[in-house]
């Protein structure tokens, strides 16, 4: 395990993340992408994630920043992370302060109006460089990925994703409805940290 190289706060976060809370029915949904990412270490082969939702804003990011963070954790290697919407809009603030809040380092590369983000976990690991991005960018897999659904709009919307060798419906409630609310902070913190429990146990599952 490389969970000592991480930030502090962020192993805090994750040492404090309970598999026990999720529920039996989202472990079924977990099950395919947990398969898809065995079948990679056994074979040896390189493992790229795509997680997709509609505007590659807030879920999508949250989930590319915390499998990497949970592959690095569980010491699993070859693993690259990357997201992307059916649409580029910009990565929402509240979700890159989220991520800042849990110990995430946040830097800000370039300026509106659709910022690039360097977001790191550890002082020796590569940044996770974010900013919203259609799937198919090509800053992204073309090809021998697994396509990870974050949001059903997205899932309903692309029936097809070209290259992908897998595609997997994990799909999150958007806390974009919270936004401009007394509530938006917590919404945003609570969706982060249900991705990041569910994606500690998927490579929790993973024998290296």
């Amino acid at each position: 395990m490389k969970q000592n190289e991480t930030y502090a706060n962020i192993h805090k976060t994750i040492h404090s993340l309970s598999l026990e809370t999720i529920p039996k029915d989202r472990l079924t949904i977990l099950q395919p992408l947990i398969n898809y990412i065995q079948s990679k270490v056994k074979n040896q082969e390189i493992i790229n994630l795509n997680f997709i939702c509609t505007h590659n804003s807030r879920r999508s990011h949250l989930s590319q920043v915390w499998a990497q963070t949970a592959a690095l954790y569980y010491g699993i290697d070859n693993v690259f992370c990357y997201s992307g919407g059916t649409e580029a809009t910009a990565l929402f603030p509240m979700a890159a302060s989220t991520l800042s809040d849990h110990g995430f380092e946040i830097s800000v590369l370039s300026q509106q109006p659709n910022p690039v983000y360097s977001i790191k976990c550890g002082p020796n690991f590569h940044p996770i460089i974010a900013f919203s991005k259609t799937y198919d960018a090509a800053f992204n897999p073309q090809a021998n990925f697994a396509a990870i659904m974050t949001c059903s709009q997205a899932d309903a919307g692309c029936p097809f994703i070209p290259g992908a060798e897998k595609r997997i419906p994990i799909t999150y409630d958007d806390p974009k409805a919270f936004d401009g609310t007394p509530q938006q902070a917590a919404k945003y913190k609570e969706r982060s940290l249900q991705i990041a429990t569910e994606l500690k146990y998927v490579f929790s599952q993973i024998n290296a």
